[in-house]
């Protein structure tokens, strides 16, 4: 008696780019492109190997906050560039201990069973950093592991090197144009609207109040936004900062949005930085500062409608 043959395809094996992936910016996006086209001539599956926590705050816990995404933004972007998997390690004193060939055997191999790796030219891994990116391809080869290593992106705004560190900086600098270049989008903060001290309604601008948690901080000022609320994306101003005319514990980012009326308290919604209008300041009492806010209004609908 002959059996029917089993039909059923194998599973193919995934073929993972590693790396923080902090800001999924252009360089990444340029990784997971060789990423899919590496994973479709071997025959896997492209998926991204992340680290929660970033090992930085594992390492520097002192360290103020400095992500450029939240782990469930990045998620969400690497999918968007073609990852069908991510695969999120926990980097953990366990983790943190592991030799370069521990790492590659009991991890990349073993747990995850990966047919192929990606990543970049000046990856570091294992315990003190000690292996690198030859040392890698030479692991995984041996382990039986296919091996692509890709030089990072250099077409930054000023021919530098597209990384998070610089992406970074200059939002800290209010300059999020050039962070928007280099991410390939706007930097984009999402968060629950919280309550806040009420005070922009008594005044007319009544706005949607938030905390960054650990992304990093942009310069304390007023920027023009757009806000995707409900689905909906909806021109703004922002200011993030201790609004010093009325005191403020702790900074926080709150957005008046054009045109728009509703009870968003405890919606999640997500505000892109498009352009810096001006520094934060104090002003002399609630008239001036009401004043201020217009002219902010008009500048920022100038901006979003005629980009620099």
């Amino acid at each position: 008696m002959v059996k029917a043959q089993d039909k059923r395809r194998p599973v193919a094996a995934p073929v993972a780019a590693i790396g923080n992936f902090d800001g999924v910016h252009r360089g990444h996006q340029q990784l997971l492109k060789k990423t899919i086209a590496f994973a479709r001539k071997i025959h896997g599956v492209p998926a991204a190997i992340v680290f929660d926590p970033h090992p930085r705050r594992y390492f520097r816990p002192d360290d103020p906050p400095f992500l450029l995404t939240t782990p469930a933004q990045r998620e969400a972007l690497l999918h968007k560039a073609g990852a069908e998997r991510v695969i999120t390690l926990t980097f953990d004193a366990s983790l943190a201990a592991l030799t370069p060939e521990a790492f590659v055997g009991d991890v990349l191999k073993g747990k995850l069973g990966l047919s192929g790796v990606v990543t970049g030219t000046e990856f570091r891994f294992g315990k003190g950093r000690s292996g690198d990116a030859e040392g890698l391809k030479a692991l995984c080869e041996a382990a039986g592991i296919e091996v692509l290593l890709v030089t990072p992106t250099t077409d930054g705004p000023d021919g530098e090197k597209v990384g998070s560190t610089a992406i970074r900086t200059a939002i800290s600098e209010g300059d999020v144009r050039s962070a928007a270049e280099m991410l390939g989008r706007p930097w984009v903060v999402e968060g629950e609207v919280i309550t806040g001290q009420k005070l922009g309604r008594t005044i007319g601008f009544p706005t949607a109040n938030m905390t960054l948690g650990e992304l990093v901080e942009p310069r304390h000022g007023v920027y023009a936004v757009i806000a995707n609320v409900k689905g909906r994306d909806v021109m703004g101003v922002a200011n993030y900062g201790r609004k010093p005319t009325v005191g403020a514990a702790a900074p926080f980012l709150e957005t008046y949005l054009f045109d728009f009326e509703g009870d968003i308290y405890g919606e999640t919604i997500a505000v892109a930085f498009m352009d810096f209008i001006r520094d934060e300041r104090k002003f002399a009492g609630l008239d001036e500062l009401k004043a201020q806010i217009a002219a902010d209004c008009r500048a920022a609908r100038h901006l979003l409608t005629h980009p620099r």
